[in-house]
């Protein structure tokens, strides 16, 4: 697509409240908003495991009208193993502008202002599925993976899972960084708020807890 199609194509380009929820989702997760021109407009980058391509291809579906290429493989070595990653990216686009501005600060990711407000069942499920996990086979407890934002902020959202969705959770240490661990009675309660939202391909984050889904 020729630049000038391109851009006069970005004039019909609006997020819905969907894709505004998803982009919350992966934001809070390992998504990314990178800038080529001073913070003009950002483009959303996705990569994800290739064994995890099903939900991959789910959010490029769900982005597929601002995305000029489908997602590709690449891969990289670390200590002599390789891994292999699927991503995409959308087109750099003014309306990730506002997002970019909530969510990084000196170039590093922090907790947005209105993330209590912003903060639904859907977000939940996507920040989950994009970086969330069972504590491991013999244990019912989950985790956020959430060592991108600082003890302070990780401690606001423990405040705001109890407030707002009276779910309890744990600030857990993890190598001078820091993770949320949502254990107890209430880890019921935050999946059946998650559930109807997660991908049959990702159940096996929520280990046993995942055979409850319909």
């Amino acid at each position: 697509m020729r630049s000038n199609k391109i851009e006069a194509y970005k004039k019909t380009l609006q997020l819905t409240d969907e894709q505004r929820e998803i982009l919350i989702g992966v934001l809070l997760g390992d998504g990314h908003l990178e800038t080529q021109n001073n913070g003009r407009t950002y483009r959303l980058k996705i990569e994800h495991a290739c064994w995890q391509d099903v939900y991959t291809l789910w959010l490029y579906e769900k982005f597929k009208a601002w995305v000029l290429t489908p997602p590709q493989e690449k891969q990289h070595t670390v200590f002599g193993k390789i891994y292999k990653e699927h991503w995409f990216s959308t087109i750099s686009h003014g309306a990730f502008r506002f997002y970019a501005n909530q969510f990084y600060r000196d170039k590093h990711k922090i907790l947005p202002r209105q993330i209590e407000r912003w903060l639904t069942p859907l977000v939940l499920a996507i920040w989950f599925m994009d970086d969330g996990s069972i504590k491991s086979d013999r244990h019912r407890a989950l985790i956020l993976n959430t060592q991108s934002f600082t003890k302070l902020e990780n401690l606001k959202l423990i405040e705001i899972f109890n407030k707002k969705f009276g779910i309890q959770c744990q600030l857990r240490p993890q190598r001078n960084l820091w993770q949320i661990y949502i254990n107890g009675s209430t880890i019921r309660k935050f999946v059946e708020l998650i559930t109807p939202y997660i991908l049959p391909s990702m159940r096996y984050k929520l280990g046993k807890l995942g055979n409850t889904i319909a």
